[in-house]
């Protein structure tokens, strides 16, 4: 039995909710700006803004301070663990030189996240998230249904 099978598949695990966190930031900014003008409610929820906002938020202090991703360590001890081939820098930047064949210096990397989170952040101010409680959505919209 291949001892190394585990470690394998909780790396590809892994990669797997990693990718899911990438594109629950990029696509939520986008989800959130099309939502506000189409008149969603859900890009409105607190409870959701706040869990992009920290998400980004993450990113972003994890770039700044020069920190690899939690999840990219994990997922590389893992792959070394099943004997497999690892790669160094971020997840971002190895999945962008990937794909696009895109290389850059973590600088600016760190550039493109701190615009994004800026970005996020300004969505705050354009389209302002609303409290979960029936009785704000009351007081704001006249009606107590969502």
């Amino acid at each position: 039995m291949n001892n190394t099978l585990p470690y394998q598949l909780f790396a590809d695990v892994v990669l797997s909710v990693h990718f899911v966190i990438v594109i629950f930031v990029v696509g939520g900014l986008v989800f959130i700006v099309v939502g506000a003008f189409r008149g969603w409610r859900l890009v409105r929820k607190l409870w959701f803004r706040l869990a992009h906002l920290a998400a980004i938020a993450v990113v972003v202090a994890q770039a700044w301070l020069g920190a690899v991703c939690p999840l990219t360590t994990l997922e590389m001890w893992l792959r070394a663990k099943a004997r497999e081939a690892t790669y160094s820098g971020s997840f971002i930047e190895h999945w962008l030189q990937r794909l696009l064949y895109y290389e850059a210096p973590p600088w600016v990397f760190t550039l493109a996240y701190s615009a994004f989170g800026l970005v996020v952040l300004a969505t705050w101010w354009c389209f302002p998230p609303r409290s979960n409680s029936p009785s704000s959505a009351r007081r704001v919209s006249g009606r107590g249904d969502w």
